[in-house]
């Protein structure tokens, strides 16, 4: 396993990481990404430690807490072997105070999260979503406090936009209170926005991504192609409304170069679209889920090898999409292009 610095911070993350969200599910969204007791979570926990997968990432909305619960019984006894990543600020309840990031919201959602999972730190938290009722000195300053009091390790972000990541870490900067080092996002090759903006704040202030969903949604597993029914067992069918919207021609001009790549490496769909995601600037960790051993073992198969240059930019080529403004122009007017040499 090739492990990664996170981001500016001298902790270093596997290049891929399990997403626990399988885990305890109930509810029509995480119920249908699975709902592995403890037991199981424990053989998925002992597969990942072998191939050097110590990174778990968890948040406690999913499954009302269940996720957490569940991920802590599966680490208990060897909490030095693994990191620990979690996010809080979507609602877990209906009271006023139980969404959002104030000191209120954060304190008690810290507390919670440390009994639910069993341990006394944890080693990444991120902010699911961002408060725009709660000053963001409040936020800074709390997580600023938990810090020193030794409950978390690092902070980071989860879907943010590039305006709020910049004035979060030009306050942080002000104040001497801690950096996000970390900003999970939503990145795939049928969904490359994360590109436009994110990146590039990525690179030049430092924070690493920690990608979710890198299979966009589920569509790229190698189970949905052109001029074929959606397979009647996808959980595409209870859950596509939940995720980001792809278009089907770019679905299928993606699904089609990835067919090519898995034939010239011996790979499968999800191993190379997966493996296109490791070789992209700022990521630190592509997170991957399973429902079961299987799903696990051929994710993991996603490392230990790397697509050739001319895959990679055939890849590129199937997934691109025109730019939003203003970045279009970057891409596609000299002029522009010259005065952006970082553009990815």
């Amino acid at each position: 396993m090739d492990y990664r610095r996170l981001g500016a911070s001298g902790l270093k993350v596997p290049a891929l990481s399990f997403g626990a969200g399988t885990f305890g599910g109930s509810g029509p969204l995480f119920g249908a990404w699975g709902n592995s007791d403890a037991t199981e979570a424990r053989r998925l926990v002992d597969i990942c430690l072998e191939a050097g997968v110590n990174l778990f990432d968890t948040a406690d909305v999913y499954s009302n807490g269940a996720s957490e619960e569940v991920l802590g019984a599966a680490i208990k006894g060897r909490r030095d072997a693994v990191l620990i990543s979690t996010k809080t600020a979507l609602p877990m309840g209906e009271g006023p105070n139980d969404a959002g990031s104030s000191r209120s919201r954060l304190i008690k959602a810290v507390e919670d999260a440390l009994k639910r999972l069993g341990t006394d730190y944890i080693d990444l938290l991120q902010l699911h979503a961002f408060d725009a009722a709660t000053p963001i000195e409040e936020v800074l300053s709390t997580l600023d406090s938990l810090v020193r009091a030794g409950k978390l390790r690092y902070v980071g972000v989860s879907n943010f936009s590039g305006w709020q990541v910049m004035k979060s870490l030009g306050l942080a900067d002000k104040h001497g209170y801690p950096r996000y080092v970390a900003h999970q996002v939503y990145y795939s090759l049928v969904g490359r926005d994360y590109e436009w903006e994110l990146m590039p704040l990525g690179l030049d202030q430092g924070l690493g991504a920690l990608v979710w969903s890198p299979l966009g949604w589920g569509r790229l597993t190698g189970k949905i192609r052109r001029g074929e029914p959606l397979p009647d067992k996808s959980r595409l069918h209870d859950t596509a409304s939940f995720g980001p919207p792809v278009e089907d021609e770019q679905l299928y001009r993606v699904v089609d170069a990835l067919d090519t790549a898995a034939k010239e490496t011996g790979k499968t769909v999800p191993q190379v679209a997966i493996n296109w995601l490791l070789q992209r600037p700022t990521v630190a960790s592509v997170i991957i889920g399973a429902r079961n051993e299987e799903q696990l073992r051929q994710n993991l198969g996603a490392v230990g090898w790397s697509l050739t240059s001319d895959q990679i930019k055939k890849l590129d080529a199937a997934s691109a999409v025109t730019a939003p403004y203003p970045y279009f122009p970057y891409r596609r007017q000299e002029g522009f292009a010259r005065l952006s040499p970082a553009a990815v």
